[in-house]
Formats: C-alpha cells, structure tokens, sequence
C-alpha cells in the first residue's frame, strides 16, 4: 500500500489505516516469540537452554550496544540533549507513579507480608530497553511506516537516551527495594550471611535471570544476599558503632588513635548510616557494554569533528559504522527469541498470591498506562515536548505501557530475595503483555495518526 504523499492526505491516510500498521508489528514479534517457544520447548528441545543463555549475552555485549552506538551516536547533538530531556524524567515519572499504584496493590491486595516492598518496586519499575527497542524496530521495520524514514533511528535513539536513567535506578532504588526483609530471614553465624537457598548451577537458573543483564547475579558484593538497610538504620537503642559493618574498617583495623577509630563521634549518627548506605550501594557495576555504548555515542555524537570522521556516507570510517550496523539488526530478533525461550520455562511455584499477582498486572498493564496517557497528554500541553514529533510522544507512552523489567529477575538473584516470585510474576505479566501491549498500541496509534 502506497500512502499519498500530501502531508495532510498521508496523516488521514494513516489515520484511517492505524489498525492494520498498529496489528501487522506486533504480530511480527509475536511470530518470533513463538518461534523462541517451539525451539526452547522441554518436548522438542531443540536448542538448549545454554544456547539461549549465550544468546542473551550476546545480545547484552555486543548487539545492543552496536544499536545504540550506530543510532543514538548518529542523531544526538547538543541541542537533541537539550530538546530530549524529558525522556529520562519520564522513566522517572513512571517509576514515581508506578511506586504508588504499587502500594495501593500492596494495601488492598495484602500479600504476604515479606514481598510489600517487592509489590512496590514490580509495579513501578517497567521494561524501558530491550522490549522498546524491539517494538520500535518492527514498527519501522515496513518502507512505508507511518512514522517516515527516519523512524528506525530517531526511535531507537530515543528509547537508548532513556536507559542511562533507568541503569542507575536498577543499581539504587530497585536493588534497595530488593533487600531481604530481616524478619524473615534466618541469621547465621552471629549476623553473617542471611540468604535464600538458591540452586547454584548456572544452567539451573531461570533464563529469565539472564535474559536481559547477563552476569549480574554473578557480581555479588559482601552484602548484597543480607538486610544490610535495616541492620543500619536500627533503632538507635539496639545500634552501636560497632555494630554497623563500616566498609573502612573492612579494609584495615585502624589504630585507637587513628581519625577513623573516632569518626563515628564525630559524624552525625544519621549522616554516617546514609554515608554507609551509599558507600555499599554497588553503583559502579553501572559501566556495562550498553552503558559504556550511550557514553561513547554522547563523546563521538557530540563532536561535529569526530563525528564527521564516524558518522555519513563520506566519513573515513564508514565501513565501521557499516560493519557494527549489520551487528545491530540482529537485536530484534534475538531479543523475541529469548522471551520465547523464557515463555517455555514455563511459571515458577510463588507465594506471591494469585490476587496480589493479578493485582500488579492489572496495575502495571491496565492502569499506568492510562495514568501515563495523561502524562504525556498535560506535557504536551505544557509544550514540554518536541512539537509534531509523533515518534517521539509514542515513545514516551510506551514507557509506561511495558511490563516489569526482565531486570528485577536478576536483581532477585543478586540479592537471593523473591528469586521465585518475580520468575513467575513476570512470566504472567509478559502473557498478559501480548493483549495488553497490541490493545494500547492501537489505541497509540489510533491517537497519533489521526491527528493532522
């Protein structure tokens, strides 16, 4: 189908045929998915779970930072830095309203009382990386999508602007919101380790814990698996400064006379819990290949001499750019193929509680993304936005549209808390995604496309 080419004659064009270019891409990727699911299957086996744990790797550090590297290096500027801000405070919007409807989920649903926090954070904390992208992707995968040519790379540029705050949310508030609750875990040792058994062998993990932050349960800091918060912020009644693990004094026992010995007079009791907290919150696990992709394309992006040697059809060194790009488009698929092979794990047993699970999906799913409509809605209004950029206000919604993010899976691990619970619940919430995410997509584009 050829659209006319009046600008005003294409947008009711679309506008009339938003059902088919809102239907024909998720199908796309629900065909992938399906294909993940018959090769990951327990009765046809034809790829091992192994294959598609290195495939997650694979995709991790190597084929989504050649995706943000190629597109977001290639359009961001000083002025896009500037004119995007609100796509990393809208990450932080949606995690802000996502946090409450989670307690509401947690109040009138009353799960067990060890998974509050855990309602909380699965509510709040959505897929803003490798499920965008892959949506993006088969939406501007048609030469005639109505977003125009240059709907692949502006797309994927916006979701990649987006991740470097959703990185530093996973590393603080997520994985402090994941800490084991103190009572109800079993202390061993006088106060050492506290953790939930967990199978030790790599391959008998869950796919999930590795599907989209591959390694991150391997980087176990000396706290991570104990309720090292609440043991801080004790009452002062029951807290010496013996009593909290201080990290200096996990490096050298200072002498009696030494600064150190005496800090803990001389520091404010609540300034030198905060200080511990921050000390031990692992931010530095942050630099990753994708992170370390954003960063490089904001240098080579920003700098019209070093990008006109990178970036174009006449730079030195566009065979490079060529070279990473074929990387790139290997992304999409691979991503679908793994969240097949996770639908063929199959749920895990949880104690999360069938309401308390139908509660957060609801929420997630149903009810963030009205909220989020809104959002956007009195942002455009208040011309926080970039005027007639329709991919730009898609993307923005669907960041509120997506599941929990594949990520707390592995945060579960890292901290040896819930590991169950979020296998099963995000395994619910991507089935439930597949009619929820093609419903409002519709909806987005039923939206943006008639608008002329």
């Amino acid at each position: 189908m050829e659209p006319p080419f009046s600008e005003t004659d294409v947008n009711l064009y679309y506008g009339g045929h938003y059902l088919v270019y809102a239907v024909l891409p998720l199908l796309k990727l629900l065909c992938l998915t399906v294909i993940g699911l018959i090769l990951a299957h327990p009765r046809t086996q034809l790829v091992p779970k192994a294959t598609f744990k290195l495939l997650s790797k694979l995709v991790f550090a190597l084929f989504l930072p050649c995706t943000i590297f190629i597109h977001l290096g290639e359009t961001i500027t000083v002025k896009n830095l500037m004119r995007w801000w609100f796509i990393p405070a809208n990450v932080l919007l949606s995690t802000a309203i996502g946090c409450l409807l989670g307690y509401l989920v947690a109040k009138i649903c009353k799960p067990p009382p060890q998974y509050f926090r855990f309602t909380i954070i699965a509510t709040a904390f959505g897929n803003t990386g490798n499920l965008p992208l892959a949506i993006v992707g088969s939406v501007c995968h048609s030469s005639d999508n109505p977003f125009g040519p240059d709907c692949y790379t502006t797309g994927v540029s916006y979701v990649s602007f987006a991740q470097w705050v959703a990185v530093l949310l996973v590393y603080t508030l997520v994985y402090h919101m994941m800490e084991p609750p103190i009572e109800y875990f079993d202390v061993v040792d006088g106060g050492g380790e506290i953790q939930e058994h967990l199978p030790s062998n790599d391959l008998s993990r869950p796919l999930l814990v590795e599907a989209e932050w591959p390694g991150m349960e391997d980087r176990e800091t000396e706290h991570c698996k104990t309720p090292f918060i609440a043991r801080v912020f004790t009452s002062v009644s029951t807290l010496s400064c013996t009593s909290i693990p201080d990290p200096d004094s996990l490096e050298e026992a200072p002498a009696p006379t030494s600064p150190k010995s005496i800090r803990c007079l001389a520091e404010p009791r609540v300034v030198r819990r905060l200080r511990i907290v921050a000390e031990q919150t692992p931010v530095r696990h942050v630099l990753q290949p994708p992170m370390f992709a954003i960063l490089l394309a904001f240098i080579v992006g920003m700098v019209p001499p070093i990008k006109s040697v990178v970036y174009g059809t006449q730079a030195p060194l566009e065979f490079l750019t060529d070279s990473l790009n074929i990387l790139a488009q290997a992304m999409v698929p691979s991503v679908m193929l793994i969240l097949g092979g996770m639908f063929a794990e199959g749920p895990n047993e949880s104690e999360l509680g069938v309401r308390t699970t139908v509660g957060i999906s609801v929420a997630r799913l149903l009810v963030l993304p009205l909220l989020g409509t809104g959002v956007v809605y009195l942002a455009d209004e208040l011309n926080f936005l970039i005027p007639d950029d329709k991919m730009y206000l898609f993307v923005l919604l669907l960041q509120y549209t997506t599941p929990s993010a594949i990520l707390l899976g592995a945060v579960a691990s890292l901290r040896g808390y819930a590991v169950r619970e979020a296998s099963a619940l995000l395994f619910w919430q991507h089935v439930f995604a597949l009619f929820s995410i093609s419903m409002y997509i519709i909806v987005y584009f039923k939206l943006l496309l008639s608008y002329v």
